[in-house]
C-alpha cells in the first residue's frame, strides 16, 4: 500500500480527519492530503522539536499549513493541539510522524483514527 493510501484511506476518508500528512523521521514528507502544505520550517519543527522539546513545543504552540495551534499536550508519545472548532495530532511511529487534522469533530474520535493507525504502523515495523 502506498503511503498515500493511508493518508486518503485510512485517516481523511473515515470523515474523523480533515486533512493529514505523513513525515519521514529523518525529514521529508511522505504523503499529504491534497492541498495540506507543511512549510519546510513546520516540518524541521516536527521532526526535530516536537517529540525532543516539549517545553518549547507548549510555549509557541503548533504551526502547520500556516495555521497556529495552541498546544494542549506535548510529550514523546504524541502532541495535541486545538485552536476553536479545529484541532490537531501529531503522532510518532517508528520511522514516520502521523499529523492529522480534525474539524467540526469530537476529539476523542479523530484521536482513535490516528492512534490506530500508529499503533498498525509501529506494529510492521515503520
Amino acid at each position: 500500500m502506498s503511503w498515500q493510501a493511508y493518508v486518503d484511506d485510512h485517516l481523511v476518508a473515515t470523515g474523523k480527519v480533515a486533512k493529514a500528512a505523513i513525515l519521514g523521521k529523518q525529514g521529508g514528507v511522505w504523503a499529504a492530503s491534497a492541498g495540506y502544505n507543511l512549510a519546510p520550517a513546520e516540518q524541521d519543527a516536527i521532526t526535530k522539536t516536537f517529540f525532543t522539546q516539549p517545553d518549547a513545543v507548549r510555549a509557541n504552540g503548533i504551526t502547520l499549513a500556516g495555521f497556529k495551534f495552541m498546544c494542549i499536550q506535548a510529550n514523546p508519545d504524541e502532541v495535541i493541539g486545538r485552536k476553536g472548532e479545529r484541532g490537531v495530532f501529531v503522532v510518532p511511529t517508528t520511522q514516520a510522524i502521523l499529523v492529522a487534522e480534525y474539524e467540526n469533530t469530537p476529539a476523542g474520535d479523530a484521536n482513535v483514527i490516528v492512534t490506530k493507525l500508529a499503533e498498525y504502523l509501529k506494529s510492521v515495523g515503520y
